[in-house]
């Protein structure tokens, strides 16, 4: 096994919302490639996770990438912009140039780097038409800046089996245990680690429902998820407010 430290460095699609532990803390993809890496190179292995909900690309950049790069891990997955897509003031031509530095300087440490083309969120959420086009701007310019700094790719956006509501939870914004699950299992099958086949496998997709029916559940997801985003947005507010990462240094992780 060529990875003995991994730190995996991002939003809340890192940090594992919404993929609950039996605690309620979160568990997510990347602590499952973590526990699969360790079993592959045994005790000595260490992981952190600096990850953190609500976290746009400029805050992930200036408080977890220089924390990542001082553990000198072999290696780092780094999944930032999401959050700054679903924005008015995203630009392109000032995100992209950040972007390959900030990979850059995470190559330029020796450590190999996981990248993510982001599923289509957005099938789903209001504002489809506004924001779908930043998101296939930020996927092209992930896949460019990963060849060109000899990052792995992990190609998310090109697989439908994320247009299926199994794999998201209620508030349609962050995957479900079983959307994690297959995540990890990409992350793994990128790295040529092999994993458990039931990690890939897709929840049967629910039936359509009725107009009606479909316009109800609408207006409950815009009263529990939609609205409290939008007073976060009016406070200038973030859902990682008060939190701090779950595994803030490298540690051991129980293989299972």
């Amino acid at each position: 096994m060529r990875w003995r430290s991994f730190v995996a460095v991002g939003d809340s699609f890192t940090e594992g919302m919404d993929d609950a532990y039996p605690d309620g803390s979160y568990r997510g993809w990347a602590d499952l490639v973590a526990t699969r890496l360790a079993a592959e190179a045994g005790p000595d292995f260490r992981y952190a996770n600096l990850a953190i909900r609500g976290r746009l690309f400029p805050n992930v950049v200036a408080e977890q990438v220089p924390a990542a790069l001082a553990m000198k891990p072999d290696l780092i997955s780094f999944a930032a912009g999401g959050n700054d897509v679903l924005r008015r003031s995203f630009d392109p031509d000032v995100f992209v140039p950040r972007f390959d530095a900030v990979v850059g300087r995470l190559r330029s440490g020796g450590s190999d780097v996981v990248l993510f083309r982001f599923a289509d969120v957005m099938a789903r959420l209001p504002g489809q038409r506004l924001v779908a086009p930043r998101v296939t701007l930020l996927n092209r310019a992930v896949g460019e800046v990963a060849e060109r700094h000899g990052a792995i790719l992990v190609d998310l956006y090109a697989d439908e089996a994320y247009l299926n509501p199994m794999l998201w939870s209620t508030d349609r914004l962050h995957l479900s245990a079983a959307g994690h699950r297959r995540v990890a299992a990409q992350v793994l099958s990128a790295l040529g680690v092999g994993c458990e086949e039931e990690w890939l496998m897709v929840p049967p997709h629910p039936a359509p429902s009725p107009w009606l029916a479909a316009r109800r559940a609408d207006l409950r997801w815009a009263g529990r998820h939609l609205a409290p985003w939008i007073k976060r947005r009016l406070t200038g507010r973030s859902s990682g407010d008060f939190v701090t990462a779950k595994r803030p240094v490298l540690g051991p992780v129980d293989a299972g």
